[in-house]
């Protein structure tokens, strides 16, 4: 028996190209999805979704994912420039951190500017 509510999930207005009111998503499955005028209607029809979207699984003999799964690690790979690796390697030895912590740190503070300027 799975519990729906403790799968994770996203809710936002939809752009002017996907139509009018809110998309419902869930982290743990790629294709499933809905929507809904408000976000109460969003999440009840995304509820069904899944719901069929876990039967469906069931029935063909596919594993279901355990809520929270969604294969967000924490971990990605990404191939740069051996130019970019060196700088990077260097200051991150500069610095006294690791390679991994250091490229973290830029990203987080490239995501917060990144934010900052969406949000001016």
């Amino acid at each position: 028996m799975h519990h729906l509510e403790e799968y994770p999930f996203e809710v936002r207005p939809m752009t002017p190209d996907e139509g009018i009111g809110y998309l419902i998503t869930f982290t743990d499955f790629n294709e499933c999805f809905s929507d809904g005028e408000t976000i109460a209607e969003a999440i009840e029809n995304g509820m069904d979704a899944l719901k069929s979207t876990i039967l469906a699984l069931e029935d063909t003999g596919f594993p279901v994912p355990a809520p929270g799964s969604g294969g967000l690690s924490g971990k990605f790979m990404a191939r740069v420039p051996k130019t970019l690796h060196a700088k990077l390697s260097t200051r991150a030895r500069h610095e006294g951190v690791s390679l991994n912590a250091l490229v973290t740190a830029l990203l987080a503070e490239g995501i917060g500017m990144r934010s900052k300027d969406l949000h001016a």
